[in-house]
């Protein structure tokens, strides 16, 4: 074995002992006897002229020297393994578990059949699937990888991939319009029946375009307040009230008739969609697999 490859085993066994505070469970990990791991730590301790292990009948403790030598060395072979696993990606199948935050009614009814079709293809991946419409904080969350609309506002930590576009439409059922009419502008909702989104003791305000075609914030009077997307549009087909939804989850009411879009001239420009995950220097397979799909669905129109 070359010496710069005895020196890097050298390092990487004396890391997985450290780590494990124990010879013999840094054997069972590295698929080596707990002799080999015993003589490779000797021969790193003779070329570094100095102890970096305690070593008793019952414990393994590092000594002065082995902490600031695995504190110098740690980092590095992480960086090194992680390089591995990012450059041979390519060659594994995703496996394990991948825990994905969704958009309630967007999640379930667009995402979710996504998720279901890598599932297929890819039996050693497990997902938790979280369905929230309230952002939340990915790392502290421990979420892998979470579905966003619109401006996304604070991405430290984060990288975060536009996947589509799509239009948030107001609208009604045809009996709510026959019963109550038009709204003619933004201020007519006022006036009207509104269906809007109940999120942390907060009704969610709406996006339109004022007299001047700049966006602006509205909040609608929240005859009805629910913090479901599946609900809101139940409502609204039922002829309740007026409610503002994403076109992906409204285009079968659209196109059969359920729904009908009112103060179309009022709609915003499209509302972005992205995929968000933590930054790492090194992607991993269970998420750039599930990432590279919603990619390829959206550039297919299948997303918006």
């Amino acid at each position: 074995m070359p010496k710069v490859e005895q020196a890097l085993s050298g390092v990487v066994i004396f890391v997985t002992a450290a780590r494990a505070g124990s010879f013999t469970s840094a054997a069972d990990q590295l698929g080596i006897t707990k002799s080999a791991v015993g003589k490779s730590i000797a021969k790193l301790e003779e070329r570094l002229g100095c102890k970096l292990f305690h070593r008793s009948t019952r414990s393994l403790g590092l000594t002065v020297d082995g902490e600031a030598y695995f504190a110098s060395c740690s980092l590095a072979v992480d960086e090194v393994l992680a390089a591995e696993a990012f450059l041979t990606s390519n060659q594994k199948t995703p496996s394990g578990r991948l825990r994905i935050d969704l958009p309630a009614a967007y999640g379930r009814s667009v995402v979710l059949p996504v998720l279901l079709d890598i599932l297929e293809a890819n039996p050693d991946l497990k997902l938790t699937v979280t369905f929230n419409d309230s952002v939340i904080d990915l790392i502290e969350e421990g979420i892998d990888l979470s579905i966003r609309f619109g401006a996304l506002k604070d991405t430290s930590g984060l990288v975060a991939r536009r996947l589509a576009v799509q239009k948030q439409i107001i609208c009604a059922a045809p009996r709510y319009i026959q019963k109550h009419g038009y709204p003619e502008s933004p201020g007519d909702l006022q006036q009207h029946r509104c269906i809007v989104n109940y999120r942390r003791g907060q009704r969610v305000s709406w996006t339109v375009l004022d007299e001047s075609g700049e966006l602006a914030r509205i909040t609608p009077p929240g005859t009805h307040e629910v913090g479901d997307g599946d609900a809101i549009i139940a409502m609204a087909a039922a002829g309740q009230g007026i409610c503002q939804m994403p076109n992906s989850l409204i285009r079968d009411h659209l196109r059969d008739g359920r729904l009908v879009p009112v103060l179309e001239k009022y709609a915003p420009d499209d509302v972005a969609i992205h995929a968000v995950w933590p930054q790492t220097r090194h992607l991993q397979p269970k998420v750039r697999r599930v990432v590279d799909e919603l990619i390829a669905r959206a550039e297919r129109g299948d997303l918006s």
